[in-house]
């Protein structure tokens, strides 16, 4: 028989102390790294089903009409005049009546999910999507509308979704940025749609190449990553004499943002040295998995690339990973179309749809779909009106985008825009709401992530935002 032993309070107390003092050391430290490393892993405010985000960005605007919104009624009515006043437009001339899709749509997979023969490749993964068929934004211009769709303001500087996410979560990986745009366009806002802004400089994303480098000119840069004249001791030795001075500087000019941005800046340049060139060596790669994504043909090489690297990234618990497709390669414009509709989505969408679904069963196939969100789209959708004979307007009234991944049910279809694909009838989903639902799915409550500047308490969506928890799984 075992005797219970009674133990006073103070002789608990007396025999706990170092456990009390251990528990306030730990949280000591905790706020030291938080204060010395703004990049450190931060606690999400509820469970997070997704750890990271990789946004697919069509800059210019894909036609709904023609992807993943089929309209019988266009079909029924094609060339008639629209039966109701437009709404504010980005260009009134030269428009004409309605116009149906001139592509077929096919339902795909066990969930039936209708999707245009623009995308054969993509189709296949139907039951893994998530289509949001209500998107709604307050822009009908592609500078406006591309800034709120990334930084959720069409009018200010504001920081981008990326940086919102660092600034919130941090990152697994201290040796690459945890916010990375590959090959982002210079126009329609440039480098604002992926600024920190007003947030620490810390969380602004890092750009490699531009929209107007082909693949192969990206090869030098990542080369300089290597440093072949020094050891990995003798840099260290060097940066560290460097941040002495700069941290002397700091002290003596408190408040310099541009200062810290720099110091954090060589010392993530340093560590990027022993990971960077290694991330971004595709010679790693099986041929068959560069055949996969499409790098043997011209047509889909480039977006080919951005992919098979934002699945490596991914690997390597990169936060934040966006791809994009240009807005203009040469002379074309992409996807948006106001005329030859036909010829530009019919190129436009064969140089992602491989890359695309490639990405997609790679990321399945390596276990990262499970803790990956993925979100595809554009700045707006099109009119259902013809404009200069076979082309299409701006229209960000109701237009589609589509997630895949963690945090989302598949093969699943939300929200609806009316007969006409012109605006957003059922589960109207705002950006304002995108960008709420994506945090939730990361762990986080929009109105929670805040940050003081000016007097006033700031986040991603502004005053607004809803979760659509209807998609959520």
């Amino acid at each position: 028989m075992i005797m219970k032993a009674e133990v006073s309070r103070r002789y608990l107390l007396r025999r706990a102390a170092c456990g009390f003092g251990a528990f306030g050391l730990a949280g000591m430290l905790g706020q030291m790294e938080a204060a010395t490393n703004p990049l450190a892993p931060k606690q999400p405010h509820f469970k997070p089903r997704a750890k990271r985000v990789i946004f697919l960005f069509m800059h210019g605007g894909p036609s709904h009409l023609d992807t993943f919104d089929p309209k019988p009624r266009l079909e029924r009515d094609h060339g008639k005049p629209l039966p109701f006043k437009r709404p504010l437009t980005f260009a009134e001339g030269s428009t004409g009546g309605l116009l149906k899709s001139p592509w077929k749509f096919k339902q795909y997979g066990q969930s039936g999910i209708p999707i245009s023969e623009l995308f054969p490749h993509l189709s296949r993964h139907a039951d893994e999507l998530c289509i949001l068929r209500s998107m709604v934004g307050d822009s009908v211009a592609h500078g406006g509308a591309i800034l709120q769709l990334h930084t959720g303001s069409n009018t200010f500087t504001r920081p981008s979704m990326g940086s919102w996410v660092v600034y919130g979560l941090g990152t697994e990986n201290q040796n690459l940025p945890a916010f990375i745009t590959l090959k982002p366009g210079l126009s329609h806002g440039g480098a604002k749609n992926w600024s920190s802004g007003f947030l620490p400089a810390a969380y602004q994303g890092t750009a490699v190449g531009h929209g107007g480098l082909n693949v192969e000119d990206l090869a030098e840069p990542i080369e300089h990553l290597k440093c072949k004249d020094l050891t990995p001791e003798q840099q260290r030795y060097e940066l560290d004499m460097l941040q002495k001075m700069n941290r002397a500087g700091a002290m003596k000019y408190q408040q310099d943002e541009q200062l810290e941005a720099r110091i954090q800046a060589f010392e993530l340049a340093f560590r990027m040295q022993t990971e960077a060139p290694e991330a971004f060596d595709l010679n790693q790669e099986s041929e068959a998995t560069k055949k996969m994504y499409g790098l043997d043909d011209n047509e889909t090489r480039d977006f080919g690339w951005q992919c098979l690297m934002a699945r490596r990234l991914a690997q390597r618990n990169v936060r934040f990973i966006q791809i994009n497709h240009e807005y203009r390669a040469g002379n074309e414009v992409g996807w948006d179309a106001h005329s030859e509709l036909i010829r530009l989505h019919t190129r436009t969408s064969y140089q992602v749809d491989k890359p695309i679904a490639a990405l997609l069963t790679d990321l399945k196939a390596h276990g990262l779909l499970e803790d990956t969100l993925v979100i595809w789209g554009g700045e707006f959708g099109r009119t259902p009106i013809a404009q200069s004979g076979d082309g299409r307007d701006h229209s960000p009234y109701g237009y589609s985008m589509w997630m895949a991944g963690a945090g989302v049910k598949k093969g699943f279809i939300y929200g609806a825009t009316d007969e006409f694909g012109y605006y957003a009838v059922e589960d109207r989903m705002h950006i304002h709401d995108l960008h709420a639902t994506m945090l939730h799915i990361l762990g986080m409550d929009h109105l929670k992530l805040t940050y003081l500047y000016g007097g006033r308490g700031f986040r991603l969506t502004d005053v607004a935002g809803n979760v659509a928890t209807k998609i959520l799984s």
